[in-house]
């Protein structure tokens, strides 16, 4: 299988997870009253899977490294596959509740909060299973994410107030998304190998866990996705025939494209964390929360006829995340 032997290729690896995991809810934008984001989202799980199967069958399946994902997925024990399969179990829950903040509040503020807050608590829980790096500057770098955080709720409450409308429902909804997703990870990596050179028996390769994830996330969808199809938090409810006979080429299309996006995202970040470690391969994919910020701020125009002082929110917002960012890349060094 494919492996990377280099921190550097690494973090190249986990700036494309940054790219994928903020840019793939833009797929979501095709949503409307008459294909609500659940419609979308079954889409969604279908892309994940599809893509999944991609890699292992090319890039899972190349080298003499490791073993090949056919092989590896036959001497997987019983315990690996249930802590990947819960691991996309407890994404899938929250993802569904960030798509829905999306829906309510927007990705400017979608993004920073539910994936911010996710990026803090995923770190802090992957570094206390798997210490790596110097904790002084990978905590200094959170603690920056939590102040871009900060200001970015500042700044999108300031907009709502100047345009009579209140996000708070949108806000909660994000804080619940991250709370939740900010555990996944760590049951995904509890089922994967430490060396992907020379893997332990009965444990998983990055493309092996994927999958299993990957149907963790599609069988969950039987369960949360009929929630929020019957109980929506934003528009009218939607029915399985809706699914059928409702959506257009074009809307399958982008939920499948924005599956394709995310876990694409998704490998490659579990694929860096042999070099980089858990908890730095988690926290600078989570980079995604500020290309999310700048979908919504810069292309989507969300904060457009805001006050002149939410430009500073958005720079300080901005230049706080980037300096903890790079706080967490040195942190491996």
């Amino acid at each position: 299988m494919f492996i990377i032997n280099s921190y550097s290729l690494a973090v190249i690896f986990c700036f494309i997870t940054m790219l994928c995991w903020g840019s793939w809810a833009n797929t979501s934008k095709v949503s409307n009253d008459k294909w609500p984001f659940p419609m979308f989202y079954w889409d969604y799980s279908l892309g994940i899977i599809l893509m999944t199967l991609i890699y292992g069958l090319t890039m899972g399946s190349i080298g003499d490294s490791g073993r090949s994902f056919i092989s590896d997925l036959q001497q997987a024990d019983s315990g690996s596959i249930s802590s990947a399969f819960i691991g996309g179990v407890i994404f899938n829950l929250s993802n569904l509740i960030l798509v829905a903040a999306i829906a309510v509040a927007g990705i400017s503020v979608a993004f920073p909060v539910g994936v911010g807050l996710a990026l803090v608590i995923g770190v802090i829980v992957n570094y206390i299973k798997n210490p790596e790096g110097n904790p002084v500057l990978l905590f200094a770098g959170v603690a920056l994410v939590v102040v871009a955080i900060v200001v970015n709720a500042l700044a999108s409450s300031k907009v709502s107030k100047s345009k009579g409308s209140t996000s708070a429902k949108g806000i909660l909804l994000s804080v619940m998304a991250g709370i939740i997703m900010g555990f996944f990870y760590r049951f995904v990596a509890d089922g994967m190998t430490l060396d992907f050179t020379s893997p332990e028996a009965g444990k998983m390769t990055p493309y092996s866990a994927a999958l299993i994830f990957s149907a963790g996330v599609f069988i969950s969808n039987f369960l949360w996705n009929t929630f929020f199809m019957y109980k929506p938090v934003e528009g009218n409810k939607s029915s399985y025939k809706d699914y059928f006979t409702n959506g257009t080429t074009k809307q399958h299309l982008f939920g499948i494209l924005g599956g394709m996006i995310w876990l694409t995202g998704f490998l490659f970040n579990l694929i860096a964390s042999d070099k980089a470690g858990p908890a730095i391969s988690y926290g600078l994919g989570q980079g995604a929360t500020m290309v999310g910020a700048a979908w919504g701020v810069f292309v989507f125009r969300e904060f457009k006829g805001a006050p002149p002082v939410i430009n500073r929110y958005l720079i300080t917002m901005f230049v706080s995340f980037f300096a903890g960012l790079g706080m967490i890349i040195i942190a491996r060094l």
